[in-house]
């Protein structure tokens, strides 16, 4: 092994900071170890990504620059993927990303939630703020993060690092970002999915029917509907019911902290399902549910699983799903049911799910095997596929090195 004289002076300094208590400084990036080019899989037409490569761009006094380690393939991807119907094209896509930061402006000395950046923390962000005075940090009575900039669905510019789907992204000022180095990489990729859920079930506490002993049914097992399974186990509920027509789902979702399952392709009509889900909690109905499908039917049909002064969180519509019929006087008025709806998350609930997926695995859910595929970014074509024909659970792009 080859040790030159710079090798030697630096295990040296390394030594004696340790033995005089000091922490060994951070290894920073040098200019040399970044490239001059970035790759970046940017959508150009219908179902069709093109690996671009772009000149790396200047980073600014407020800007971070990320060097992409991973990144979930979510719902919102497929439908851009898919119709494009928030007219995008060209997009570079992916928002549930993370990474290593390699270069810093001079102005950037802390994260969103006041704790230390530097170069080689590893960090997640997708959100970037207008000026708006109702979005904070820590105040639970402003509004979500839905009027928020995200990245991974911006309009291309001179830039184009602007989607996770990338090896590199600019993370501009006036951005979110978070500090999550003791998070490992398949926990970071989960993170912005686990918010969403973080922010259901706080909607649902609003209620005041959510309790420890509450009897809650799950409908949908997707990860959007496993994730909920485990956000509610690790608060303590007990008595969860999931509702699926797919098996290997339910199958996880027992995994994540479901009772029993209900598999609704084995019930014919909504008044056998609702009996079903009866009986899975021993001759009761639900006291809340969580609706997590974006089925119009799906969503008519779950009053019917709900006890009379019940609860009911909505949060499968992320998009427009379409219309659902009910009738308001049996579904809602005469079992005065208390419905509330939830949307992406606060501030607050993206940084309160970096604690959640701690303790879901240090209660032994699996959560990180919700992520079943990993692809390269070469093969983002093939993910988004994967991803439509829902032959995984969470599909995730990994750089190629880490796969």
């Amino acid at each position: 092994m080859n040790i030159n004289e710079k090798d030697i002076a630096q295990l040296v300094q390394a030594v004696l900071e340790e033995m005089n208590g000091k922490a060994p400084a951070k290894k920073t990036a040098s200019a040399g170890d970044i490239p001059k080019t970035a790759k970046v899989a940017m959508l150009t037409s219908l179902e069709h990504f093109d690996i671009k490569e772009y000149p790396m761009p200047e980073v600014g006094d407020d800007d971070v620059l990320v060097r992409v380690e991973g990144c979930g393939v979510c719902g919102t991807d497929a439908h851009e993927y898919k119709r494009d119907p928030f007219s995008l094209i060209p997009v570079a896509l992916g928002h549930e990303g993370t990474g290593e930061i390699v270069k810093m402006g001079k102005n950037v000395k802390v994260d969103s939630a006041g704790k230390p950046l530097n170069v080689g923390d590893k960090v997640v962000t997708c959100m970037i703020f207008k000026d708006n005075p109702d979005i904070t940090m820590f105040d639970l009575n402003k509004q979500n993060v839905g009027g928020a900039d995200v990245y991974g669905l911006l309009p291309d510019d001179d830039v184009h690092l602007n989607g996770w789907f990338a090896d590199y992204i600019l993370v501009k000022g006036g951005s979110t970002i978070f500090n999550v180095s003791d998070l490992d990489l398949e926990s970071r990729i989960l993170i912005e999915p686990c918010a969403v859920l973080i922010h259901a079930v706080e909607r649902a506490k609003t209620t005041d029917i959510l309790r420890f002993n509450s009897r809650v049914v799950v409908q949908g097992c997707g990860p959007i509907g496993l994730i909920c399974i485990a956000v509610l186990r690790t608060m303590g509920i007990e008595n969860i019911v999931a509702v699926d027509g797919n098996e290997q789902r339910l199958e996880f979702a027992k995994k994540m902290g479901a009772t029993k399952t209900v598999n609704f392709m084995n019930h014919k009509g909504v008044e056998a399902l609702a009996d079903a889900v009866k009986d899975a909690f021993g001759g009761y109905y639900a006291d809340f549910a969580f609706q997590c499908t974006g089925s119009p039917v799906a969503h008519a049909n779950i009053y019917k699983f709900i006890r009379n002064g019940g609860g009911l969180c909505e949060l499968g519509f992320f998009i427009n799903g379409g219309d659902a019929q009910i009738n308001p006087h049996f579904d809602l008025c005469s079992k005065e049911i208390t419905l509330v709806g939830s949307w992406v998350y606060t501030l607050r609930d993206y940084a309160t799910t970096f604690d959640f997926l701690k303790r879901a695995q240090g209660i032994g859910l699996p959560i990180k095997d919700l992520i079943t595929h990993k692809y390269a970014l070469e093969d983002i074509n093939e993910a988004l596929e994967v991803n439509l024909a829902q032959k995984g659970l969470k599909i995730a792009y990994v750089r190629k090195d880490l796969l």
